[in-house]
């Protein structure tokens, strides 16, 4: 379906002001910028920025957002006769893809979540939705019932590779491979390198 005129314009804003705000809380700080200050970058008035973005927050917050959930987006158009592994795959994929084109807001918004708790509060909602989505799809493509614990476990299964590849990428700057990052974090787990908590009594 087209997108008219309006919807473009009302996108461009958006963007506009996001791309604003990342400028301004690296160069300030995400607690020394006002919303005045965006909306001055931006050249939009203090009310137009609210109806896009509510809080300061939501300038950082909505990016995760419609970023994992584009990743969830893209494991979803997979063909369900696509092993469910492969599937899996195409989101860390997606992730690995949108980092290397916002490399520079990754890593800002890495620090500044380091630092702001109230950002980090809302990031760990959206992760805890993002990563019950993700088990859903799995419990669909395995024909699995909803609530499956393997399909959960699974979900978080990704959510770790995913999050602990991104931190190796932040921790190196920037200048590591994250592709190869998260290929090595599957391969541990493939190879069985990660110690996993097994009942007493068990060997």
């Amino acid at each position: 379906m087209a997108v008219g005129l309006r919807e473009l314009k009302m996108e461009r804003t958006r963007q506009l002001i996001a791309d604003k705000a990342f400028e301004l809380f690296t160069e300030h700080g995400f607690d020394e910028t006002t919303v005045e200050q965006i909306a001055a970058a931006a050249e939009v008035g203090p009310r137009t920025l609210y109806r896009y973005f509510p809080t300061k927050e939501t300038l950082i917050v909505n990016f995760v957002e419609s970023q994992l959930f584009s990743a969830l987006d893209r494991m979803r158009e997979q063909p369900d006769d696509v092993p469910v592994t492969e599937a899996m795959y195409a989101l860390i994929d997606s992730v690995v893809l949108t980092t290397a084109v916002h490399e520079s807001r990754v890593l800002a918004i890495y620090e500044l979540a380091g630092r702001t708790e109230s950002v980090n509060a809302q990031f760990s909602s959206i992760w805890f939705r993002w990563r019950a989505a993700v088990a859903d799809e799995i419990s669909r493509r395995s024909k699995r019932r909803g609530g499956d614990m393997a399909a959960s476990l699974a979900a978080a299964t990704v959510g770790f590779v995913i999050d602990v590849t991104v931190h190796a990428w932040v921790e190196s700057g920037g200048k590591a491979n994250m592709r190869r990052l998260a290929n090595r974090a599957l391969e541990l787990l493939r190879n069985g390198e990660v110690p996993v908590a097994m009942p007493a009594g068990r060997r």
